[in-house]
This record gives structure tokens, sequence and C-alpha cells, in this order.
């Protein structure tokens, strides 16, 4: 049974699956498209998503200190430095300031031809 089992192992210890959304997630931000696996892609898709709605959350704040504590928190998520978090608030953000969720999509392409994984695109809508 898999009840209250949540997420993707990926085949990799915890530190490495970390790092790995980690930067799968900044390469999202940083590209706008990644092509990976499909079990990849929905590794980071739920995460890269809420770091959208932080980000609309403190584009949306009044104060000062909300916006800043949006900002630090999507920092403490993504490798890259301040760059990866300004594109995020600056131009992905205000994108969706109308949609409620559902900001990437993922495209399956087929399979990867050395062994066989199925290959998808993950993209924002």
């Amino acid at each position: 049974m898999r009840h209250r089992v949540k997420g993707y192992k990926l085949g990799r210890s915890s530190a490495h699956r970390t790092a790995l959304r980690r930067s799968l997630i900044t390469e999202l931000i940083d590209h706008g498209r990644i092509q990976t696996t499909e079990a990849k892609c929905r590794a980071i898709r739920d995460q890269a998503e809420r770091l959208v709605t932080v980000a609309k959350q403190g584009l949306a704040a009044q104060e000062k200190a909300k916006q800043v504590y949006a900002r630090r928190l999507v920092a403490a998520r993504v490798n890259g430095g301040p760059r990866i978090v300004r594109k995020l608030f600056n131009e992905i953000a205000p994108r969706y300031t109308d949609r409620n969720g559902g900001y990437t999509r993922i495209v399956k392409l087929g399979l990867r031809k050395g062994d066989n994984a199925p290959i998808a695109i993950i993209e924002w809508t």
C-alpha cells in the first residue's frame, strides 16, 4: 500500500534527489522549457508550481517584509542566485496573476534511443 507516500525517489539518495530537483527547477525557470524523462518532469512539476504561487503572493503583498520573505523562500529552493529569483518574480509570476494553478505543461515525446526511457518536455503554459 502507498498510503501517505508522496513524491518520487528517482533511484537516488535524498541529497542527490534534492540537488537534482533544484537544478531542474532552476533550468526550467531560466530556459522556460526543459527536456528530460517523464518521471523527472512529474517530480518537479509540483515544486515549480508552488514557487510560482509563492512569487505571486509576494507580488500581491502590500508590506515590504512579505515581499522580501517570498523572495527568500524562493531563493532557498533554487540554485542560480538572485538572477533566477528576479526572473521568476519579474517575468514568470506576473503572467499568471489571473490563473489559479496549472502553470506547467508536460508534453510526451516518445522513448529515448539509448535506454528506451520515456522522454517529455516540461514548459510554462
